[in-house]
């Protein structure tokens, strides 16, 4: 290749170089100045504009209080006491028939509740696991179905 060649590549390279640079440069300003415009405008909507989320409906449920248990616990010679306290979360059309099962439900807590060695009782993770218990008990002598939850309210060991 001569000289004059190479210049001659080099001035057409460098203009297609040019226009092409200048096209991008262009249908980016394009592109942008239309987001700018789409969001401005509210075609695109933007996150702050969005409704806030429908809260789901409360379950249709109440509670029923049972009395304070308080237990004996018998550690050696030395006798401690567990005051419980708890209610029961039931679907609001049986509350009537559990309220009705509440001699038998505190008989079943005090019965397990004494069962339980005060070393069972001071774990940590204890209180979730006698809940966990005493819940599914509750279950089964009142009907799947009607007991949703057990709220312990009180646990104290003294």
């Amino acid at each position: 290749m001569t000289d004059s060649a190479v210049q001659h590549a080099d001035e057409t390279g460098s203009g297609k170089g040019i226009r092409t640079l200048i096209l991008s440069v262009f249908l980016a300003l394009l592109a942008g100045g239309g987001a700018f415009y789409a969001t401005w405008s509210g075609l695109i909507p933007s996150p702050l504009q969005q409704a806030p989320p429908r809260l789901a409906a409360l379950p249709d449920i109440d509670f029923v209080a049972l009395d304070p248990l308080v237990i004996s616990l018998a550690n050696g010679g030395q006798t401690r006491h567990l005051r419980f306290t708890a209610q029961i979360e039931v679907e609001r059309p049986y509350k009537s028939e559990v309220e009705h099962l509440k001699p038998r439900i505190l008989d079943l807590l005090n019965g397990y509740l004494r069962a339980l060695t005060p070393s069972e009782l001071e774990a940590p993770a204890a209180l979730v696991r006698l809940r966990a218990q005493m819940l599914r008990r509750l279950q089964i002598i009142t009907g799947e179905g009607r007991v949703r939850d057990l709220l312990i309210t009180e646990f104290v060991i003294n």
